[in-house]
């Protein structure tokens, strides 16, 4: 797409960010997050739990170092089956 870059917010790093991952089991996507990053650098907290209880929302706080960690980390997120959803 033409004019995208411009129009693509310019971030500063060392910065903090943001993940909500959404899944079904709590325990496999702290797991996960623990295969990713160390847990030492980031806040991970329960949010929402679906009606049915099916599923299980997580924010994880973190501070990225560059846009390389920021992109690897969610694309590892993204992948990972213990996750549905990276937002």
């Amino acid at each position: 797409m033409e004019g995208t870059e411009q129009n693509k917010p310019k971030i500063e790093y060392p910065c903090p960010w943001q993940y909500r991952i959404i899944g079904e089991d709590a325990v496999a996507m702290r797991k996960a997050l623990a295969g990713a990053i160390e847990v030492e650098r980031c806040i991970v907290s329960e949010k929402n739990r679906s009606a049915s209880g099916k599923y299980v929302s997580m924010e994880v706080e973190l501070i990225v170092q560059n846009e390389e960690e920021r992109q690897a980390l969610y694309k590892f997120l993204a992948e990972h089956p213990a996750i549905r959803m990276v937002l």
